[in-house]
């Protein structure tokens, strides 16, 4: 598999909307598919959060009131499994103190209803074009076997446990740490963790530059 085939070159821009207003729905949907993007709409989170778990997203943007889950729920659930997903809140019902929880509870963002198109489309175009950047900065540095051992290493897993998992020595996982570290510029374990949460490495699939995986 070639550079070609990396994340981010082979499918549309897969974004998600979650509103119970099928009028909303439908605007956002037209908005987003006219400036090239694939949309999924959603009444509710339950329901969004099924898709979430089988199908890829890049963005995620929801709606706060809502029947069953409420829009910080839905994003805090969503946070919990996919950490790496950016979520835009929207909502009719702005005040200070919710703008405070939702970006408490991960969002990166929060814009008022009726949404101004322009600003909403910028707004969308500026978070997809950082991840792109994300995306082409792991495909240009990152191994597949490195980015194997990262993903244990945020799962908490100590070089022992990663060796098990992988199958490899502890002094193999031992040199892609070092290799990650170096590569991420970051001089210890929790540098490198938060460089980790910045470049958005939470959501690469393990798929990236097979050529050069250490065997």
């Amino acid at each position: 598999m070639g550079r070609s085939a990396a994340i981010g070159t082979t499918r549309a821009t897969q974004v998600v909307f979650v509103d119970d207003e099928s009028n909303v729905c439908e605007v956002v949907r037209k908005t987003l598919e006219r400036a090239g993007m694939s949309v999924r709409c959603f009444h509710n989170a339950d329901d969004c959060l099924a898709h979430l778990a089988l199908a890829n997203c890049d963005l995620l943007l929801t709606d706060v009131k809502m029947p069953g889950k409420d829009g910080i729920e839905l994003l805090t659930e969503a946070r919990k499994r996919l950490p790496w997903l950016p979520v835009i809140v929207v909502t009719g019902y702005a005040d200070v103190p919710l703008a405070v929880r939702a970006m408490r509870a991960g969002a990166v963002d929060f814009l008022e209803k009726p949404l101004d198109r322009e600003v909403f489309l910028e707004t969308v175009r500026a978070l997809l074009g950082q991840s792109a950047a994300r995306t082409a900065m792991v495909d240009l540095c990152l191994t597949k076997a490195e980015i194997k051992v990262l993903h244990l290493v945020l799962e908490g897993r100590n070089n022992r446990e990663i060796a098990l998992a992988l199958h490899r020595s502890p002094r193999t996982i031992e040199v892609h740490r070092s290799n990650l570290m170096r590569k991420m510029g970051a001089n210890n374990l929790v540098e490198m963790l938060r460089r980790a949460v910045d470049l958005g490495l939470f959501h690469r699939s393990l798929g990236g530059c097979p050529d050069r995986v250490s065997r």
